[in-house]
């Protein structure tokens, strides 16, 4: 359900000035991943093979057709836009705003290029197989191998444990403990490379090398870079765990291989492709967070943002107290250039893009034309060339600026005056910290001299999730469509849909088998409002919601019940049927009363705060009491145990309503001290 979109709406029949814009984002590296995977499987190409401009314009091609998916899903939930304002975050203007952003960071000193490595991992703790891109067999991970390096002078041999063997090709030293025993006759020694006979030093590092860990010795291969891949991809060379598998068998054959054995490990895996992630040294572009983050936590301590649910205020303080750096380059090639540019000057002796990682031989411009100009400053009449940073900004740099570039910033528009700071952002809490602390940040830091935030509540909804508890993932194929729940899709629609993606042979037959077993017959057509009351109903979870379809499906029974009630009534009223003036309510009975008495209105419901939270709690307490019920017809006496004052009290404020929709002949709040009277139901509220 679409909260901001009801939000607004009612605030129009209440004449109040709201502004909400349909929007899309630029998920570049999910897009060109699937991107990539369309062209792998209908030309057998990689990305490298057509070259970037093409490339660039296929995912172009992509989002076109796709790109508005989202969009008609809010459509269709009844969401309030203006379509005449609909944005993307890579559009014209949008554009212009992100690179306004990065030049001014980086004229403040926030923006700096750094040479750092950061990697997500996995534990392995045994000997494990993986299946990994472009290979066709699993791949071993988790094994520690040992092989040994002939040492200069006829000295003998070091053995060294290694879970990268295929890497020594390029090893350039040898670490030992300069405590450990087993080497002091080592010191400044060297050991002989097998296969190219270079001299390996061997050096004493405490800090590196780990006593216990395999031999105590370990292999030094300095990270690679770019002219090293580029010459791979030229000459065909073997893939990296095809070179491991070679490493061995050579090493073995010289008689220097001493075996292998189960490594408990962790994996670096990329979670949009499953590849196996392994570190390479490289200069990236990093934003400093720390006085940005101190004024972040300050807004929601000092009580100016308010972050609802408030636990997560805590999860607040705790990341932007151990905020680091923030990267905010990407090696792809769809996405918001990086607005920096490399200045190779006359005399410099190395001539490649980023040889010198300093600030000096960059300039950070709006445009070529103003780098131009900007580097002739710099260097005083020295001849140079330029060169663009091939790298595009972090998905969430674009993100992140969002408040401030939807209302037209940078130029100072009506709607940035009339609109900013925004009154509510509604998102997941999954991304609290990766789009709400950003947007926070960068709103304080841009949005003006008065640092303002760039809204006053942020309101985080739990995580959809599947009937499992799994999360929805397009690696699971799990992903259910707004679209085929308020339409309805038959199973073949739904297997029809998973061919159309780019999933591989072995994914395709498990993502199938997963949707027999969760929707043997499809998905009926439940419609928009089954959707969003089943969606609402949910919200008593904490942080996630596992959606059962068949709740959905109950939802839509339910408005077809009081759609068919309603219909029949009226039909009895006549034409001439006018509804009495005044009616003496207490005269009637509680159901009576209720159905015939005045209800607060639609606008002054949405202006109550409160007005979710309780439904959401009503909600779970009218299930919890049905259930109970031994005959459906029995209409019983309840309580309900309350902890929680403020639990208690909304019971209280709902009670005929839990009454009438429970079907109870009274219902009655009380807390641990009271007596409860034999053959009521037990209810326990969440405050237990």
């Amino acid at each position: 359900m679409d909260h901001a979109g009801i939000a607004t709406q009612i605030y129009l029949v209440y004449a109040r000035c709201t502004h909400y814009t349909p929007t899309e984002h630029n998920q570049i590296w999910v897009i060109t991943v699937v991107v990539e995977k369309k062209i792998m499987r209908e030309r057998k190409l990689t990305r490298h093979d057509i070259g970037r401009e093409k490339f660039v314009s296929e995912v172009w091609d992509w989002k076109i057709k796709y790109g508005g998916t989202i969009l008609q899903q809010l459509c269709r939930l009844g969401a309030s836009l203006d379509w005449s304002c609909e944005c993307f975050t890579m559009d014209e203007k949008r554009s212009r705003a992100v690179t306004e952003a990065f030049v001014r960071l980086y004229k403040e000193k926030l923006v700096h290029s750094y040479l750092f490595l950061k990697v997500e991992h996995i534990e392995i703790k045994e000997r494990t197989l993986l299946n990994v891109p472009v290979y066709e067999k699993p791949v071993e991970f988790g094994v520690l191998t040992s092989f040994a390096y002939p040492l200069e002078g006829e000295l003998g041999e070091i053995v060294v444990a290694t879970t990268r063997v295929d890497t020594m090709l390029g090893d350039t030293a040898i670490a030992i403990h300069p405590d450990d025993p087993r080497y002091n006759h080592l010191h400044g020694k060297f050991a002989i490379h097998p296969f190219n006979g270079r001299k390996l030093p061997i050096v004493c590092d405490a800090t590196l090398v780990d006593l216990k860990f395999g031999t105590g010795a370990v292999k030094i291969t300095p990270a690679h870079d770019l002219n090293d891949f580029e010459f791979k991809e030229r000459h065909n060379w073997m893939p990296r765990f095809k070179a491991r598998e070679a490493v061995i068998e050579s090493l073995q054959k010289k008689g220097l291989y001493r075996g292998a054995k189960g490594n408990e490990m962790c994996l670096g895996i990329c979670s949009k492709t499953n590849d196996v992630v392994e570190p390479l040294s490289k200069p990236q572009w990093y934003v400093k967070c720390n006085s940005m983050a101190r004024q972040a936590l300050d807004a929601v301590e000092d009580k100016k943002i308010e972050i609802i649910p408030k636990q997560y205020a805590a999860d607040w303080k705790r990341w932007l107290e151990n905020i680091r750096d923030w990267c905010v380059s990407r090696q792809l090639w769809w996405g918001h250039c990086v607005p920096a540019w490399y200045v190779t000057l006359e005399d410099d002796e190395l001539k490649e893009l980023g040889a010198y990682n300093d600030r000096d031989h960059w300039v950070v411009a709006r445009n070529e034309d103003e780098a131009q100009e900007e580097a002739s400053r710099k260097y005083n009449g020295k001849k140079f060339l330029l060169n663009q940073d091939p790298d595009v900004l972090d998905t969430w740099f674009s993100s992140g600026l969002f408040p401030l570039t939807v209302l037209g910033w940078p130029d100072d528009t009506e709607d940035l005056k009339a609109f900013f700071p925004i009154s509510v952002l509604e998102t997941g809490h999954d991304i609290l910290f990766f789009w709400v602390a950003l947007m926070v940040m960068l709103g304080m830091k841009l949005g003006g001299e008065s640092g303002d935030e760039p809204f006053r509540k942020v309101y985080l909804h739990p995580m959809i999730r599947d009937a499992h508890g799994r999360k929805m993932s397009k690696s699971l194929r799990n992903v259910i469509d707004p679209l085929e729940v308020i339409n309805g899709i038959s199973l073949e629609g739904l297997h029809k849909r998973l061919e159309e993606g780019n999933l591989d042979p072995k994914e395709l037959t498990v993502a199938k088998e997963g949707q027999m077993k969760d929707f043997p017959n499809g998905i009926p057509e439940c419609g928009t409002d089954a959707l969003r009351f089943a969606l609402i109903s949910y919200t008593a979870q904490s942080d996630k919601i596992n959606l059962d379809i068949q709740r959905v499906v109950g939802y839509c029974q339910w408005c077809n019940k009081l759609w068919n009630a309603v219909r029949f009534a009226i039909s009895k009223f006549g034409n001439d049927y006018v509804p009495p003036a005044n009616k003496n309510y207490g005269s009637q009975t509680v159901i009576e009363s209720i159905m015939m008495c005045k209800y607060p209105s639609i606008v002054e419901g949405c202006r109550n705060k409160r007005v979710e939270y309780d439904m959401d709690l009503v909600d779970s307490a009218v299930k919890s009491l049905r259930s109970l019920a031994n005959e459906r017809c029995e209409r019983r006496a309840a309580f309900v145990l309350c902890r929680d004052s403020e639990f208690a009290e909304i019971i209280k404020s709902h009670e005929l309503e839990i009454i009438t929709l429970a079907n109870l002949s009274s219902l009655r709040v009380i807390s641990e001290n009271d007596v409860t009277t034999a053959g009521c139901a037990n209810l326990k509220s969440k405050a237990t």
